[in-house]
C-alpha cells in the first residue's frame, strides 16, 4: 500500500475526476489524502476520502491586486500556502504526490520532493498550450505584484520537471504537437467521469415517454463562476421552445435566485448521467467534464464559455467538430434560443456528436490513471532497492 497525497485545486471540473482516480487507487489498496482550500473539504469527505484543509489559503489575499480572482490567486500562489505545503510534505510523508496543473505553489514546493510526482491536467494540454502558458504566467505575475519573491513562470519549468504530466482527456481530441519539453512524460489517460455522491437522482415532472426533447442546462459548479444572469438567460431562452429544460446550479449559486418557467425545472444538484441518458441537447459553459460526459452520450451542445481559459477553446472545438454551436460568453436569451433551436432542428449536429461518442469505447480514465501511478511507485521502489544494494 502506498500513501498518496493529492495537492488539489478544487475548481469546478478538477475535483470530480480527481475523486474518480482516487477511488480506483483506493480499490487497489492505496491510501489517498486530499489537501486543498476550505471549499474542498466537504466534497472530499462526502466522497469518503481524507481531506486536509490548507488553513492559510486566504491569509495573504489582501496583498493581491484585483486583476483576477484574488482569493484564488492567494490560494494558488501565496508564500503562506507554499509554507503550509512544505510542512505537510514533511509531516504526511507520502510515497507519491499528485499536483493539480493549476496550482503553482504546489508545483514549486514538490519540485524537490524525494519521491515520484505527477502533475494532473483535467482538460486538453496541446489544444490550449498557449492558453496554459498565459494562465500560469498570469498567476506568477499576480504573485509578483503582491510583493512576493520570484518563481518560475514558464510552463515547462512548472510542469515538465515532474515525473509525469497526466491528462484526463482523449488523446484523439488533443493531438500532440511540438512546443512542450519532455513530451515523453505526457500520458493521456482518458476522461474520468466520476459521479459524486451529492449528485442525486431526481423525479422530473414529465413522463418518460413525453416526446418533447429534454435540454440539460449545466454551467460551472465553481462559486467564483456563478452567474444568475447567465442561468436566467438560458431559462428564458427555453421558455418559448417545445422542449423540457432541466437546470442544475451546483454550488455556483442558490437555485432560489432563478425564476423557472412552465417547461423548465431547476435543481441544486442532479445526476447528469441519468439526465443525459434522456436528453437531446446540453447547454453548457464548456467545462471539460461536462463536455466529455455529453460527448460520451453522443449529445450535441450549445456552449457559452465562462471564466476558465479552456472554455472558449472547448466551445470552438465543439463547433469545429460539427457537434454543436459556440456562443459568446455574454450570449443573450435570444441568441441561446436560436442556437438551441438550430442544433435540435439540424440532424448533422447529433450525428457528429454520436460519431465522437465512439472515441470513448474501451477507455476508462480512472483505471489508466491508477496504472500510471502504480508504475511510478514500482519504479521508485526498484530504485530504492538498487540504492540499498549498492
Amino acid at each position: 500500500m502506498a500513501r498518496i497525497l493529492w495537492l488539489n485545486w478544487s475548481g469546478g471540473g478538477n475535483l470530480p475526476p480527481s475523486l474518480g482516480i482516487a477511488r480506483m487507487l483506493t480499490e487497489r489498496g492505496h491510501a489517498v489524502s486530499f489537501a486543498g482550500r476550505p471549499e474542498m473539504i466537504a466534497r472530499v469527505e462526502r466522497a469518503g476520502f481524507r481531506a486536509i484543509e490548507l488553513q492559510r489559503a486566504y491569509e495573504q489575499v489582501a496583498r493581491y491586486p484585483n486583476k483576477w480572482i484574488p482569493k484564488a490567486a492567494s490560494y494558488l500562489t501565496s508564500p503562506a500556502v507554499a509554507e503550509e505545503i512544505r510542512a505537510l510534505l514533511k509531516s504526511h510523508g507520502p510515497d507519491l504526490v499528485i499536483i493539480d496543473a493549476m496550482f503553482p505553489a504546489a508545483l514549486v514546493e514538490t519540485a524537490s520532493f524525494d519521491g515520484p510526482t505527477i502533475v494532473v491536467c483535467h482538460t486538453c494540454v496541446y489544444r490550449m498550450l498557449e492558453q496554459w502558458r498565459d494562465m500560469l504566467a498570469l498567476l506568477i505575475n499576480l504573485r509578483s505584484e503582491a510583493g512576493f519573491g520570484a518563481w518560475p513562470a514558464q510552463l515547462d519549468e512548472l510542469w515538465m520537471t515532474h515525473d509525469r504530466l497526466m491528462v484526463t482527456t482523449l488523446k484523439t481530441l488533443d493531438p500532440p504537437h511540438g512546443g512542450l519539453a519532455h513530451p515523453e512524460n505526457v500520458r493521456h489517460v482518458g476522461p474520468v467521469l466520476e459521479r459524486e455522491r451529492h449528485m442525486q437522482g431526481m423525479t422530473l415532472p414529465w413522463r418518460d415517454d413525453d416526446p418533447a426533447p429534454l435540454v440539460l442546462v449545466s454551467f460551472s459548479t465553481m462559486p467564483e463562476q456563478g452567474s444568475a444572469a447567465k442561468f436566467q438567460s438560458a431559462i428564458d431562452a427555453l421558455k418559448g421552445l417545445p422542449v423540457h429544460g432541466v437546470v442544475t446550479a451546483g454550488d455556483s449559486l442558490d437555485p432560489a435566485a432563478l425564476k423557472a418557467a412552465d417547461n423548465v425545472v431547476v435543481f441544486a444538484n442532479a445526476d447528469h448521467d441519468q439526465l443525459m441518458r434522456r436528453a437531446k441537447l446540453v447547454v453548457t459553459h464548456g467545462g471539460h467534464g461536462t463536455m466529455m460526459r455529453a460527448l460520451r452520450y453522443g449529445l450535441p451542445m450549445v456552449v457559452i464559455p465562462g471564466l476558465a481559459s479552456d472554455q472558449p477553446v472547448n466551445a470552438a472545438a465543439i463547433q469545429g467538430w460539427g457537434a454543436g454551436r459556440g456562443l459568446p460568453a455574454n450570449a443573450t436569451a435570444d441568441m441561446i434560443h436560436q442556437a438551441v433551436r438550430d442544433v435540435l432542428d439540424t440532424e448533422s449536429y447529433g450525428t457528429a456528436a454520436r460519431k465522437l461518442a465512439g472515441e470513448f469505447d474501451g477507455v476508462d480514465g480512472a483505471i489508466n490513471a491508477a496504472s500510471e501511478v502504480e508504475q511510478l511507485l514500482l519504479r521508485a521502489r526498484a530504485r530504492a532497492i538498487d540504492g540499498a544494494a549498492a
